[in-house]
C-alpha cells in the first residue's frame, strides 16, 4: 500500500488559525474602538446642527475654566517630554579588516601547532580536532606576533597590535560619518584581556588629539558581552548630557593572550578567537535623526557572578606550569543557557507581541493548575524582530540559541558566516553580524535587530535596534571583497 500523502490543508488550515490569532490579539485595542468611533460618528451625524450646539451651550464653559484646562494640558504634555528618554541614535559604524598577511589557513595554524607543541602531540591532535569542527574558515587572522616559532608576545606587540585594530576602525568610522575629532563628547573603549597603562582609551584621545574635557572611559575584563555593555554605559550617559556624541570602540588584543601551554581546556581558545574590532558612533542629536542608521530600543543585562559555577566557568588563570591562559568549563553551554533564559524573562515582555505574552500566561497558568507535565510554551522572537545577531563565540553557541529559539537557518546565517570568515573576534563580533545583513541588503526600514551576547562573569546581554532607513548594501567594510561567495556550507567535520 503507498504511504498516504501528508495533510497538507490541516495544516495550511492551522497556520491560518495562528495568524488570525495573533492577529486578533495584536490589534484587540484597534478593532475594540473602531465600532466605539463609528458608532459616535453616526450618532453625531443623526443629531443636526442646532442639537449639536444646544449640547455645547448646555456645557456652561466659562472663561476661567477654559484656561485651567488650557494650563493644565500644557504642564502635563512639558512633564511628558521633559520626563521622556532622549533618543539614541546609532550613525555609523565600522569594522575593522585584518590585512591579508595576517591570515591564518588550517595548515599554516596546524603546522605552528606542531612545531610550538613538538613535544605535546596529544595537544596538537586535540587543536586539529577542535579545528575540525570550529565552523572557522581558512581566512581568519591572528596578529604578527603570533606568526612567529615561537610566538613573541611583547608588550610592544601588543601594542602594535592595539594601535593596528582601533586605528584603522576609527579612521574608518570618522571618513564614513565626517565626524570631527573634536565634536566626539564620549569615549568608550572595551577591551577585556590587555589593560595597558596608560589605557586604550588614552591612546585613542592621543592619536586624534580629542578635546581636554571628553569623557573616556576604558572597561577591561568584562568578556565577549563588553561591547553591549559599552552601547548601555554611552546610553546612560547620552541620557544626561544633551546634544552630545559618543564613540564606542570594541575590541580584543589576542597577542597577549595566546596559550603556549598543555591544559585542554586552556588551548580551547587559541582555535577559536581571531583579530578584529568595531568602531561605533551613537548621538542624541536630532539633526543625526534622519541620517542615522538604527534606534536604540533596549538594552538588557544580566550577570550569574553570584554563582560560583558560573564565575569560574570563564577564568583567566596559570597553569601547572606556569602559563597564563584561559580556561574554558564543561559546563559553559548549560550556565549560557541559565544566563540566556533569565534575560530573555526580562525582555521578552518588552518586546513581545500581545499574542505570544497571552499564550506564555496561559501555559504557564496551565501548569500551575491543571498539569505541570504540560511542555512549557517557547515565545516565537521571531514575531518580535526580523534580524538577530547571535555573538559568534563557536559553532555549539549558536546551535545552541538556534535550537532554543527556534530559529531558522537564515536567521542565524549572520553568525555562522561571520564565525566562518573572521572567527570569534570577541566584543565586536555582533558588529561584523550586523554588516554581513546590510552587506546582503536584507536591512528595511522598520527592522527590528536583536543582539545577544555572552561574556565571562558569567554575563549575558542583549541589546535592541530599530532600523530608521532602508539601508543599501556597502560598497567598502569588512565584507566588500567576499559578500558574492557567502552563504557557503560549513560542513560538520572539516578534514585536515
Amino acid at each position: 500500500m503507498p504511504p498516504s500523502s501528508p495533510n497538507f490543508s490541516s495544516s495550511v488550515k492551522l497556520k491560518y488559525v495562528k495568524l488570525g490569532y495573533q492577529y486578533l490579539v495584536n490589534h484587540i485595542l484597534t478593532l475594540t474602538l473602531i465600532p466605539i468611533m463609528a458608532a459616535v460618528l453616526i450618532e453625531v451625524l443623526r443629531m443636526g446642527p442646532l442639537e449639536i450646539l444646544n449640547l455645547w451651550r448646555s456645557l456652561n464653559f466659562d472663561l476661567v475654566q477654559i484656561l485651567c484646562c488650557s494650563f493644565l494640558i500644557i504642564f502635563v504634555a512639558t512633564v511628558y517630554f521633559k520626563s521622556k528618554p532622549r533618543t539614541i541614535f546609532l550613525v555609523d559604524y565600522a569594522c575593522f579588516k585584518p590585512p591579508n598577511t595576517c591570515r591564518v589557513p588550517f595548515a599554516t595554524f596546524m603546522e605552528h601547532s606542531r612545531l610550538i607543541l613538538k613535544d605535546k602531540p596529544k595537544s596538537v591532535e586535540f587543536q586539529m580536532r577542535i579545528l575540525e569542527r570550529s565552523g572557522l574558515g581558512e581566512e581568519t587572522c591572528l596578529p604578527p606576533a603570533i606568526h612567529y616559532i615561537p610566538p613573541t608576545p611583547t608588550m610592544e606587540a601588543a601594542r602594535g597590535e592595539a594601535e593596528l585594530v582601533i586605528f584603522s576602525a576609527m579612521d574608518s568610522l570618522l571618513e564614513k560619518t565626517g565626524l570631527k575629532p573634536k565634536d566626539i563628547d564620549i569615549l568608550i573603549v572595551n577591551c577585556s584581556l590587555f589593560s595597558p597603562t596608560p589605557s586604550l582609551s588614552a591612546m585613542v584621545i592621543n592619536k586624534y588629539k580629542l578635546r581636554s574635557n571628553i569623557k573616556s572611559f576604558n572597561l577591561s575584563g568584562m568578556g565577549c558581552s563588553a561591547g553591549l555593555i559599552s552601547v548601555d554605559l554611552a546610553r546612560d550617559l547620552l541620557q544626561v548630557h544633551p546634544n552630545s556624541n559618543a564613540v564606542i570602540v570594541s575590541t580584543e588584543i589576542i597577542t597577549p593572550n595566546y596559550y603556549q601551554g598543555n591544559e585542554r581546556a586552556m588551548l580551547l581558545p587559541n582555535c577559536l578567537f581571531r583579530m578584529g574590532g568595531a568602531a561605533i558612533l551613537l548621538s542624541n542629536r536630532t539633526s543625526e535623526r534622519r541620517r542615522a542608521k538604527y534606534r536604540l530600543v533596549h538594552v538588557v543585562r544580566t550577570h550569574k557572578g553570584a554563582d560560583d559555577k558560573a564565575f569560574r566557568c570563564v577564568f583567566e588563570e596559570e597553569d601547572k606550569e606556569g602559563n597564563v591562559g584561559i580556561s574554558l568549563q564543561k559546563d559553559l553551554m548549560a550556565i549560557a543557557g541559565e544566563a540566556l533564559k533569565s534575560n530573555i524573562t526580562t525582555i521578552g515582555p518588552l518586546v513581545l507581541p500581545a499574542s505570544e505574552q497571552l499564550l506564555f500566561l496561559l501555559t504557564l497558568i496551565g501548569r500551575k493548575i491543571f498539569n505541570p507535565k504540560w511542555k512549557p510554551y517557547i515565545p516565537d522572537f521571531k514575531q518580535a524582530f526580523e534580524h538577530f545577531c547571535i555573538h559568534a563565540g563557536g559553532r555549539a553557541v549558536i546551535d545552541e540559541l538556534q535550537k532554543n529559539l527556534q530559529l531558522s537557518a537564515e536567521h542565524v546565517e549572520a553568525s555562522r558566516m561571520t564565525l566562518h570568515r573572521f572567527g570569534n573576534t570577541s566584543s565586536s563580533s555582533l558588529w561584523y553580524e550586523l554588516s554581513y545583513i546590510e552587506s546582503k541588503a536584507r536591512m528595511r526600514r522598520g527592522d527590528r535587530v536583536w543582539q545577544i551576547a555572552f561574556g565571562s562573569g558569567f554575563k549575558c546581554n542583549s541589546a535592541v535596534w530599530k532600523c530608521n532607513r532602508t539601508i543599501k548594501s556597502p560598497s567598502d567594510g569588512p565584507w566588500a571583497d567576499c559578500i558574492d561567495r557567502y552563504p557557503v556550507y560549513i560542513p560538520e567535520v572539516v578534514k585536515l
